[in-house]
């Protein structure tokens, strides 16, 4: 997919500030350093869009209400350092920082790369912004703006996991359509974000151990302070693609009957995880796992506000299972019963166990041959981001190809879900296979 670059700016916030903000990483940001960026797309099509209407109109204005948003997401103009002196990394912001933003154009099929179907991963990735680091220093946020000429323009968007959650992410995407569409100068006060750390308790010692545990991982124990590049991502080969599936929610309701279990999370994981691994096939003794993170903002004491900004979930998964228990008929059946009892049983996690948490999955994620985690969630809402021009057509988190599945609320019907998966070709045909044939029983 060719694509060209057409300019990059450095979109600083609306008020002017010369003074230095530093916001310490918690032992929920902690373990998100290992991680590569979190990457999404989102395409919005257009009645009118030119190269002269969108540079002329809706360029100015994406860029105005980002210069504004961001009086109040100033963290995001920063990068994560070590200062020798702390404890522990933080986000820094200094005078004059600053959201790069590249602006592009494709000549792609819009309709296409914004579809349901099979799409190479790659030309996804060429919708999204680099995101740089270094052993010292790692960048918060950037964004790309591609316009597809007489069709319509997508924001792609790269978060370092460390600096903020999907839930902040999705946040602050949404309050910044808010200020487009309704042309305001300032961020309504119910979604200005917190960044009070002091209602993170730590009398454990938790950010010791999460140090402890990413210096393991990445085994750098000799440095002072930890180098800041994450894992390798994993190299993808031309024969990845991604695709959509899709669960309205009178399918949902079916599979409730099947198990009755009334969480849509729980069934949609469930059947989406059996059907990688019968697709998947081969050793019945082999092992699988799967994983996914819950929001702990209300199970601290006390609660967090809602708009806390930076990360608080806890992991928790199912590790070490025969991948045989998946593959005969009851599979959906078994598959369900282990989630309910994880949803279950994070109600009493308790938050001191956190590390350990993380440690455990890391240690079965090597041995496993399946181990998916989910990115995304149902109640992000990520659909309601409407910057004026209507809603997003589809959203896409292209950073599963690391090896999550994606799951949004269904665009057009409340009570349906997306999930997004991302496979070599040939495994994807069988997944999809599964997925529909299992649909129609």
């Amino acid at each position: 997919m060719t694509l060209h670059i057409t300019e990059t700016v450095r979109v600083t916030p609306a008020a002017d500030s010369n003074s230095v903000l530093s916001i310490p990483l918690t032992f929920f940001d902690l373990p998100w350093l290992l991680f590569q960026p979190v990457k999404r797309v989102f395409f919005y099509k257009l009645k009118e869009s030119t190269r002269e209407h969108f540079n002329s109109i809706i360029l100015p204005k994406l860029k105005l209400s980002l210069s504004l948003v961001l009086c109040n997401y100033v963290p995001l103009t920063g990068h994560i350092t070590w200062n020798i002196n702390e404890p522990k990394p933080s986000i820094v912001v200094g005078p004059n920082d600053a959201v790069l933003v590249t602006i592009a154009e494709s000549e792609a099929d819009f309709s296409n790369l914004s579809g349901f179907g099979q799409r190479p991963v790659s030309e996804l990735h060429a919708l999204l912004p680099k995101l740089p680091v270094t052993d010292d220093s790692a960048t918060a946020f950037s964004i790309q703006i591609t316009l597809f000429p007489n069709q319509g323009f997508s924001i792609g968007v790269a978060a370092h996991h460390a600096v903020l959650d999907g839930k902040t992410s999705s946040t602050f995407i949404k309050t910044w359509a808010h200020i487009t569409k309704q042309q305001l100068e300032n961020v309504p006060e119910s979604l200005v974000p917190s960044y009070d750390r002091s209602l993170i308790k730590d009398p454990t010692g938790l950010d010791e151990k999460m140090i402890e545990m990413v210096r393991s991982l990445k085994q750098d124990k000799t440095k002072v302070v930890l180098s800041l590049i994450p894992f390798p991502a994993k190299e993808l080969g031309d024969d990845v693609v991604l695709a959509t599936l899709v669960l309205s929610k009178d399918n949902i309701e079916r599979l409730k009957e099947r198990v009755k279990n009334l969480s849509t999370f729980v069934i949609a994981y469930a059947y989406t995880w059996t059907c990688y691994v019968k697709a998947r096939g081969g050793d019945g003794e082999r092992s699988v796992s799967l994983l996914f993170v819950g929001d702990f903002r209300e199970r601290l004491d006390p609660k967090l506000p809602t708009t806390y900004f930076g990360n608080c979930m806890f992991p928790v998964g199912c590790y070490n299972r025969k991948a045989s228990e998946f593959m005969v008929e009851k599979g959906f059946v078994t598959a369900v019963e282990i989630l309910s009892d994880l949803v279950k049983g994070l109600t009493s996690r308790k938050v001191e166990t956190i590390a350990d948490s993380f440690v455990e999955a890391f240690g079965y994620q090597s041995w496993s041959t399946q181990f998916v985690t989910v990115a995304g969630s149902t109640r992000l809402g990520v659909y309601e981001a409407d910057f004026g021009w209507g809603r997003p057509v589809k959203v896409d988190i292209a950073s599963i190809d690391q090896g999550a599945i994606s799951m949004a609320e269904r665009r057009d019907e409340t009570g349906g879900v997306e999930i997004g998966m991302c496979l070599k070709k040939t495994e994807m045909n069988m997944v999809v296979s599964f997925f529909n044939i299992g649909l129609q029983s």
